[in-house]
Order: structure tokens, then C-alpha cells, then sequence
């Protein structure tokens, strides 16, 4: 994180980390003085956090699929077999949107 490069107040939001995951030696922040010369508010959130509106949520969303105001994309990966790649692709972002691994039509 190059905080050198943050706006005077500016606030960071921190969520999943899959880019750590497999680390050795996970990455931290750079010029961290930054943090506080410019006064910048940094947060961890995650789902949890928000899990309570969820009911909401699937309402305005579900609503707005069924009229067509949102669309979502599917990567499928047809066949188990493809499964691996799929999942490594998903991983280093080769994928678009869902990432499914069909294994049976039926």
C-alpha cells in the first residue's frame, strides 16, 4: 500500500487480502509515515460486517435483475477437468465475474 500517494484525509478500506494469501512474507505498508503527516483513516471490514442487511439487499437486488437494470457475468469452465484451471484463473484474475465450473449438464 503506497500511502505516499493517499489525498490529505483520505480513508482506505481493507477487505479480503486473496492477494496474501500464499505469501511467505506477506506485503505491508510502504512510507507509512504518510499515515500520519496526511492524517489518513484506514478500516478492515468484512461481510460480517453487514450481513444483517442482507435480507435488503437480495429485495433491491433481485428486483432490479428481473427488470433488467443489473446484469451479472458468469465465467463457465465446462467439465471437471477444467476445474483446476478455473480455480487458478479465478486466483490470479483471469476470469470475469461468477467463476463456475459446470460438471454435468443434467
Amino acid at each position: 500500500m503506497q500511502c505516499s500517494l493517499m489525498r490529505l484525509h483520505g480513508r482506505i478500506a481493507v477487505a479480503g487480502m486473496i492477494s496474501q494469501y500464499n505469501l511467505d512474507q506477506h506485503e505491508g505498508i510502504r512510507n507509512s509515515l504518510s499515515v500520519v503527516y496526511k492524517r489518513i483513516h484506514i478500516e478492515g471490514f468484512t461481510v460480517y460486517d453487514y450481513y444483517h442487511l442482507f435480507p435488503k439487499f437480495l429485495d433491491l437486488v433481485l428486483t432490479y435483475i428481473r427488470e433488467g437494470k443489473i446484469a451479472y457475468v458468469e465465467d463457465i469452465a465446462e467439465g471437471l477437468e477444467n476445474g483446476l484451471a478455473a480455480l487458478v484463473g479465478m486466483f490470479s484474475g483471469h476470469n470475469v465475474g461468477k467463476q463456475e465450473v459446470v460438471v454435468d449438464r443434467e
